[in-house]
C-alpha cells in the first residue's frame, strides 16, 4: 500500500515543510499514523481517499505542535538551484501557497494534484459546493498577494 502511495504522501508532505529533512520526518510520522489506524480503516473509502487524510491531519499536526514549540532558526537552504522564469514563477506559487492557512494549503494542495471536488470533498470532510467556494476565494486570495 505504501509503495503504491508513497508519492500521495511525498507531495502532502513536501507541501507542509520547508525542507527534505522536514519532508522525511512528516513522511515517517505519516507512515506511523497509517499502520496505527489500519485497524480501524473499514475500506467505506477509497485506500487513496483515506492516505491522503491521514497525510494531511498528520502534517497538519505537526505544523501545529510546532508552531507552539517553535525556535526561531535560520535554515540556509535552497531547495531550487534554478533562476529561469518558470521556477520563479513556481517558487512565487508555493510561497504564495505557504502562506495559506492549513486548510486550504490542503484543498489546494489536493486540487494541484488533480482530484476531483468529489474526492476534496471526502478526503477533507466538507461538501463539494464548500470546495468549489473554498477554491474561488483561495484563487482569488492568492492572486492578491505581494511576494
Amino acid at each position: 500500500m505504501v509503495e503504491a502511495h508513497k508519492s500521495t504522501i511525498f507531495t502532502v508532505c513536501y507541501m507542509f515543510s520547508k525542507d527534505q529533512e522536514e519532508v522525511n520526518d512528516l513522511f515517517q510520522e505519516v507512515l506511523i499514523n497509517l499502520w496505527k489506524g489500519l485497524d480501524s480503516f473499514k475500506g467505506e473509502s477509497d485506500v487513496k481517499t483515506w492516505i491522503y487524510r491521514v497525510s494531511l491531519n498528520t502534517c497538519i499536526t505537526c505544523e501545529r505542535k510546532k508552531k507552539r514549540d517553535a525556535l526561531p532558526l535560520d535554515m540556509d537552504v535552497n531547495l531550487f538551484e534554478d533562476r529561469d522564469a518558470d521556477t520563479l514563477q513556481i517558487k512565487q506559487l508555493y510561497r504564495r501557497i505557504g502562506r495559506l492557512g492549513f486548510f486550504d494549503r490542503a484543498i489546494v494542495l489536493l486540487w494541484l494534484e488533480s482530484l476531483s471536488y468529489e474526492e476534496i470533498a471526502a478526503i477533507t470532510g466538507i461538501t463539494v459546493k464548500a470546495v468549489s467556494m473554498r477554491l474561488l476565494r483561495i484563487r482569488k486570495q492568492l492572486k492578491e498577494m505581494n511576494d
